[in-house]
């Protein structure tokens, strides 16, 4: 009666085996590109120049490094599995957007790092869900605007920065929910200290200076290098007109166009990228590197050989309680 326990018992770890393949060679332990802590559920993939987030982090992972990488883009669910999460860092990456709700299922997130990306924009409620942040840094960006009420849901935030972007202005109530608020870095950005945009910014600030908190005199006007939050109505008195210089045709262009022969327009180049977008085709969100490839390659293998032998485990067993 040995035969069929001792079967039994090899099933149960071959299963194990099978499944800890399954999930992937994340770790430099099985063959991954990451250094992963079960100790502190950290997982440390920065600077290994990946131009893609690796499959299969482990769901229970609470501190995720992504920093010092070649990420430009990110899946929207890069992180749906991840929901344990209270700290991620995605600095110093080449990021030039978020995908919406790509933050949904982080609502144990207390630290979130995207400095030194390329983000230019943010889109509308990408924080919404990150109910219990406490730390955010958006340092060293290109970020020209901010959505509207893009930190409403934020009230637990003690630290935020924003300083060293190309932000001439927040929206009107950009900062109310923001309670909690303890430190503020506003500096190196272009503010615009002549547009009347500028004046809810200027008012909150002083309230909060009246109020202790930190770094509200870190913001600067463009011109004259006043402080913010000293700027007053009759200074901020122009209408606010910002030229959309992305879209914006020379009108030499236009004129010259409009003024020729169809033989005399000259054959201007076209960007590959943009005739392809033109075509449109896209690149897909992210193309596997040479470490994910042999990582999905060797577990391939590995999960092919647990299987082979789960399955002579099982034939094992049967035969045994045949004779039984």
């Amino acid at each position: 009666m040995m035969g069929p326990v001792l079967a039994a018992c090899l099933l149960i770890i071959l299963s194990t085996a099978w499944i800890s393949q399954a999930n992937g060679a994340t770790c430099k332990k099985d063959g991954g590109v990451c250094t992963c802590n079960d100790n502190t559920k950290s997982v440390d993939c920065s600077s290994k120049g990946l131009t893609a987030i690796p499959s299969h982090i482990p769901t229970d992972t609470d501190r995720l490094e992504l920093g010092y990488n070649k990420l430009s883009s990110l899946p929207r669910t890069a992180f749906h599995h991840l929901s344990k999460l209270t700290y991620l860092s995605l600095s110093t990456n080449q990021l030039q957007t978020l995908p919406a709700g790509v933050f949904d299922q982080l609502k144990n997130l207390e630290t979130l790092w995207l400095r030194e990306n390329q983000l230019q924009s943010l889109p509308e409620g990408v924080f919404d869900q990150l109910v219990e942040l406490d730390e955010l840094y958006l340092t060293s960006n290109k970020l020209k605007s901010l959505p509207p009420r893009v930190f409403d849901s934020l009230t637990k935030l003690t630290y935020l920065s924003l300083s060293n972007n190309q932000l001439k202005s927040v929206p009107e109530g950009a900062f109310n929910f923001l309670e909690k608020l303890t430190r503020l870095q506003l500096e190196e950005n272009p503010w615009d200290c002549t547009c009347n945009d500028i004046l809810y910014m200027a008012k909150w600030l002083k309230k909060k200076q009246d109020e202790g908190l930190g770094g509200v005199d870190t913001a600067g006007c463009e011109e004259g290098g006043k402080a913010v939050l000293d700027v007053t109505e009759e200074e901020a008195a122009e209408d606010c007109v910002y030229p959309n210089t992305t879209t914006a045709i020379p009108t030499t262009i236009i004129t010259t166009l409009a003024s020729s022969n169809d033989d005399d327009i000259p054959e201007l180049p076209v960007p590959q990228e943009n005739f392809q977008k033109f075509l449109g085709y896209q690149e897909p969100d992210h193309l596997p590197t040479q470490p994910q490839c042999l990582m999905s390659i060797s577990g391939y293998l590995g999960l092919m050989m647990s299987l082979v032998l789960t399955s002579a485990a099982i034939l094992y067993v049967i035969h045994f309680l045949k004779k039984a």
